[in-house]
Parts: C-alpha cells; sequence; structure tokens
C-alpha cells in the first residue's frame, strides 16, 4: 500500500535540479545542514566532497525488496520508494511498467538507484541518452545491497551515493571513473559551493593529467586542499593550468578556473525594497570590483530582513543561501566598520548592517574587500573568508511552512496522497 505524503510541496518540486550553470551543466540539490552558528560566526572549518544528491526516486521490482528500500530512503534525503502497483508493499510511488516509469523518471531528471540488475536500467534509459553533463546520476545496487555501480553521472552524486550506500550496507562500491581512481578527486565534482566557470575545459586538462603532462596548480583565493589531498603532483607554473579564483575569469581563458565560495554578499534596504534595485546594487559592486558572482558563498543581512522578498530574490538569482544575524551579532563588527551609520543604528540598532553582515560571514579572519555601496533604498558590501564558507553555518535561515489538510472539506483542499 502506498504510503501518505505529509509535505504540501509536490512531487514534482522535488524532482526539478536546482539550476543548470552557464556551461550547460545540470546543478542537483545537495543536503545541507540548517543550523545555527556560535555567537563567532565563524566560518566550517574543512571541505565536504561528498554530495549525495535528494530526491533519490529507489525503484524495486519485487515486495521481498521493499525492507532494503525502506532502509535506504531513512538514509537518503528526500528520497523515495517506487514500486510496482500490481504487487503491494511500503511504496510511497507505484507504477504500471517498470521501464517505461525508469525512462520518465530519467527524463525528469530525477537522480534513481534501481535494486536490480545494471542491464534493467541501461534498457530503460539508453534511447534518452544525450548529454552528459545534463543527465541525472543512475545507480545499480544489487538487491542484497551488497554492490552499488554508478552507471551515469558519477560526478554529480552518483559515486557518492554509491559510497554512501556501501558504507551504510556493507557492501562495496564499483566505482570505475579514471579520476576518482587515479588522483582521488573528480575535477567536474568540485566540493559543496564552489563553481566551475569553463567546464568545457575540464576534458582538456584531464587528458593532460592523465597522460602524465605538467599541470600548475594556482591559488588565488580560498585554498584548494581536496585538489592537493590527491595524488596529483601539481606544478608551480605551466602552460596548463587550474585557476582557483574569486575574481572573473578572462574570456577565452586557457586555464581550467574554479571558483571557491570564500565572497559574502551583505545587504541592507528600506522594507519593500524592489529586488531589481538590490539586484542590480550587489551585481554592480561585484563587477566593479572584478570579482565573480560564481564565488559568492551566500547573501546577508540582518535578521529584520529575513521576509524580505528583494534579498531572497537576490540569492536566488545566485544559486545561494540568503542567511540573517542577529542585531547584537552585527554590532560586534563595528570595529571593522568603514563608516559608522547613525541612520542605520536608529533602524536596526547596529552601526551597518551590509558590511557588518558580511564580516560576520567571513569571520574573525574575514577582510571587507568592497565597501558599503549605496543605491537610493539599498546598501551592498562584500567581505572575502581565507577558506571556504560553509552557509548552513551562518546566522539564521527564513523558515518553512507545510500546511496539512486531511478534511473535512472539498478534495482539492486536502493534501495528495
Amino acid at each position: 500500500m502506498a504510503r501518505p505524503s505529509l509535505e504540501s510541496r509536490s512531487l514534482e518540486s522535488r524532482r526539478r535540479p536546482a539550476a543548470i550553470d552557464g556551461g550547460g551543466r545540470l546543478l542537483y540539490r545537495f543536503p545541507s545542514e540548517n543550523r545555527e552558528a556560535g555567537a563567532d560566526g565563524k566560518v566550517g572549518a574543512g571541505e565536504e566532497t561528498e554530495r549525495v544528491p535528494e530526491g533519490v526516486a529507489i525503484v524495486a521490482l519485487f515486495p521481498s525488496a521493499a525492507p532494503l528500500a525502506c532502509r535506504i530512503r531513512a538514509l537518503l534525503p528526500e528520497a523515495r520508494v517506487h514500486g510496482p502497483r500490481s504487487r503491494p508493499a511500503d511504496w510511497d510511488e507505484g507504477y504500471d511498467s517498470l521501464l517505461a516509469h525508469i525512462a520518465a523518471l530519467f527524463a525528469a531528471r530525477t537522480p534513481i538507484l534501481g535494486l536490480c540488475a545494471s542491464g534493467i536500467l541501461i534498457r530503460a534509459i539508453a534511447p534518452l541518452l544525450a548529454d552528459k553533463r545534463a543527465e541525472p546520476p543512475v545507480v545499480a545496487l544489487s538487491e542484497d545491497g551488497g554492490v552499488a555501480v554508478p552507471l551515469l553521472g558519477a560526478h554529480r552524486g552518483g559515486n557518492a551515493l554509491a559510497r554512501r550506500l556501501a558504507a551504510a550496507l556493507g557492501g562495496v562500491a564499483a566505482i570505475t571513473s579514471a579520476q576518482d581512481r587515479r588522483f582521488g578527486f573528480a575535477l567536474d565534482e568540485p566540493p559543496p559551493g564552489w563553481r566551475l566557470a569553463n567546464p568545457e575545459r575540464a576534458k582538456a586538462i584531464l587528458s593532460a593529467l592523465l597522460g602524465g603532462e605538467t599541470v600548475a596548480l594556482v591559488e588565488e583565493a580560498g585554498g584548494a586542499d581536496w585538489l592537493k589531498r590527491g595524488a596529483v603532483r601539481w606544478a608551480k607554473e605551466g602552460e596548463k593550468r587550474v585557476l582557483v579564483t574569486d575574481r572573473r575569469a578572462a574570456a577565452g581563458s586557457e586555464a581550467l578556473v574554479f571558483h571557491p565560495p570564500v565572497l559574502a554578499l551583505g545587504i541592507g534596504c528600506e522594507k519593500g525594497c524592489p529586488a531589481e534595485e538590490i539586484r542590480s546594487l550587489a551585481l554592480g559592486a561585484l563587477a566593479e570590483a572584478g570579482l565573480a558572482p560564481q564565488a559568492v558563498a551566500a547573501v546577508v543581512s540582518i535578521e529584520q530582513k529575513l521576509t524580505e522578498p528583494g534579498i531572497h530574490a537576490l540569492a536566488g538569482a545566485l544559486g545561494v543561501p540568503a542567511r540573517f544575524f542577529s542585531a547584537a551579532r552585527l554590532r560586534e563588527e563595528t570595529p571593522r566598520l568603514s563608516e559608522r551609520s547613525a541612520a542605520a543604528f536608529a533602524a536596526t540598532q547596529c552601526w551597518g548592517v551590509a558590511e557588518g553582515a558580511a564580516l560576520a560571514a567571513c569571520g574573525e579572519e574575514g577582510e571587507l574587500i568592497v565597501p558599503k555601496k549605496k543605491s537610493r533604498r539599498a546598501t551592498a558590501a562584500v567581505a572575502r573568508a581565507p577558506r571556504s564558507i560553509d552557509a548552513s553555518r551562518l546566522g539564521r535561515a527564513r523558515g518553512t511552512l507545510a500546511i496539512v489538510g486531511i478534511g473535512p472539506g472539498d478534495a482539492s483542499w486536502r493534501s495528495p496522497e
């Protein structure tokens, strides 16, 4: 029997990827903790490099696989179990035709975990294969949970999913991708928050590394420990380069450019400030300083602006979280502000919202690199952290409200099962 859903969001919203980047690569939503940071606002240490996608469809063929499927469902964020309607069990979703259902999931770009032989998944999705950068991860897991095989999307969560399952179930992850086996990392699967500016260059750099050619690693911002932990011996100089920077990449750059999440974009504004005014001011401040929007880790402000639509619209446009600090936390940054605003203090009880929030997000080692810029109703400032910023550890996030209708009343008022 199918389990009723108690979420107000539709299944379609869970299936959608977060975005597609400038290179046409599919960006999946990955889980992050939503917890309060300490009063010091310090940036989280270290870099998480394993990213398991949310909303995985766990496809089972028989009721005998239901216990394993349900166990896996508890391990993965927002995963749902799909099983045959003709054989009732603890399914979240039912299907009539296995191959057609798998094909539909793949076409909807839903990450797929099949509790079946690899061949079944291959036959279902083979006619749909077109662009490796826009296809979801597909993993086959033997029915005893002993072997997990990433078939597609290895570097978009497939390998991470296989490893997570192997660790939890005591099995083996059959990883076959050359980068992982030889180097211990994948150029096209950077840590969470990192952005690849020109993914079309990855193939040439990978070829050079696999061929034993000299490739330089140039670090301008953020550090690249995840690249240095692998087996590659990077050169300091060379014609072929991997560049880690928070600055805009030059047009036609031959280097493979990574943008680490080291920038905090602070925003202050009047209530109801138009989203376009905030967006124009913020992006203009970044452009004037030569900074890459892809290096922004979070849009930050004061808690009084927690429901301000324009701030959330800017965060959505940049593909990053919006986080908010208390006035007391922002007052701690007063000695580092470029100026004190009496108007800001009168309205918010802190001497500067945009600069204060940006500095708070970057921690005590951060620096203000773009002092406050003003428009008619908004302010913006940028600070840089010495290491990657874990936005989930910053301040507060806007909450969510789920409304569950169980009746009585018209069927359209009730949450779908």
